[in-house]
């Protein structure tokens, strides 16, 4: 065996993703393409801070996926680091909970207050049907695939990985990614639907101060929305059952530890896992595809589509209170928290410098994070009845 300088050196460089990166024609340049489009991503996560604690992470999954001869890759019987994070993604374990940490940094204070904020987070639901049909009908996706696009409207990026990760598992790259990408996109893509189906002179409606709710109320209220809502819908058992423990944790004035852990440290831990792999699982072979072309843009109708019909459900109870509500607030029905809640304060004041919708456009948000969790639990309900 020769082990001259040259030899052991032509070796090492043999056996490099360098190789594999330069060497290996048309699937090297796919995997160089998936790294610049890692690059982009972290780019957008750092420097632009979009989304940054996910969009991070699954960046560099995405990034040690595609280096060559890495063996890090998730989505493949091996036993590098990721195959074996990603069983928290097929086992369904990171997205609820992700969903108790949501539900212990959430205050439901506003939707007990005005329970008819339900309306409007129901509304903005609208884009998840809208787009599950037109991802059936105009691009011909199979059905499991379809509503796996379609939960993208819900604005909701737990849902969205637990609901592909169970019905469409081929597609959660491109779907994962979409879903936050839209998310972090928010101020930018619902102002001007929000002024384009809106009155100048509702937008300028000061809503009152919302009545206070009780500590007593605020315990009984997750209690009951699990019961209520996994008895009629046993499919949403593993995000609504968590988003409420999580809740309860932060109401009850009993679990204090339990609150800061499952806000804080679980919540972190949770998050780096299911981005690393969800990151991991967009392959060159399976994301430079055409699919992913439509997906992202049928993500992107979806986002839009609930947006519009939060806004429209806000321009109803504008006209049935009688000018009570500013239907600015509709747009908040997604389930993004805070932020859609954030930006309807922000349109708001640009009309009203004194007006302050923030509180009031919580009530419609944290129900569109009820609304998208049921809108999943059907889905998961009604795609295998359709497939079998």
């Amino acid at each position: 065996m020769d082990f001259s300088f040259t030899a052991v050196l032509g070796k090492i460089l043999g056996e490099s993703g360098y190789a594999g990166l330069f060497g290996n024609g048309a699937e090297g340049l796919k995997c160089l393409v998936m790294i610049l489009i890692a690059f982009v991503l972290l780019y957008l996560g750092i420097a632009k801070k979009f989304e940054p604690l996910l969009l991070v992470t699954i960046a560099f999954g995405m990034l040690l996926a595609n280096l060559p001869f890495s063996n890090m890759v998730s989505n493949v019987e091996n036993d590098g680091l990721l195959h074996w994070l990603y069983t928290g993604v097929k086992l369904d374990i990171y997205p609820p909970l992700i969903f108790m940490g949501v539900g212990a940094m959430t205050d439901f204070g506003p939707l007990i207050a005005r329970p008819s904020s339900l309306i409007l987070g129901a509304a903005a639901q609208f884009g998840i049907f809208t787009a599950f049909l037109g991802s059936l009908l105009l691009f011909g996706f199979p059905v499991n695939v379809a509503a796996a696009i379609g939960i993208i409207g819900g604005a909701d990026g737990p849902t969205a990985i637990m609901v592909t990760s169970k019905l469409a598992p081929e597609y959660l790259s491109a779907i994962a990614i979409a879903a936050y990408s839209y998310m972090a996109l928010i101020p930018m893509i619902q102002p001007p639907i929000m002024k384009l189906f809106t009155r100048k002179q509702d937008r300028q409606i000061k809503m009152t101060q919302l009545r206070e709710v009780s500590n007593t109320e605020k315990i009984i209220f997750p209690i009951a929305v699990a019961t209520v809502v996994i008895l009629l819908l046993p499919d949403t058992a593993p995000l609504i059952g968590m988003l409420m423990l999580g809740n309860l944790f932060h109401v009850c004035g009993v679990t204090a530890r339990l609150d800061e852990t499952a806000q804080n440290a679980l919540m972190n831990i949770v998050t780096i896992f299911l981005g690393l792999s969800v990151g991991a699982t967009a392959a060159a072979d399976t994301f430079l595809t055409w699919q992913t072309i439509q997906i992202i843009f049928m993500g992107l109708v979806a986002f839009m589509l609930s947006t519009f019909g939060g806004v429209i459900f806000g321009d109803l109870m504008c006209w049935a209170t009688k000018g009570k509500i500013n239907p600015l607030i509709g747009s908040a029905g997604v389930s993004a928290v805070p932020m859609a809640a954030r930006v309807a304060q922000i349109e708001g004041q640009k009309e009203n410098p004194s007006n302050f919708l923030l509180m009031h456009a919580m009530g419609p948000n944290v129900a569109g994070v009820i609304g998208s969790a049921a809108a999943a639990g059907f889905f998961l309900k009604l795609v295998p009845m359709l497939m079998g």
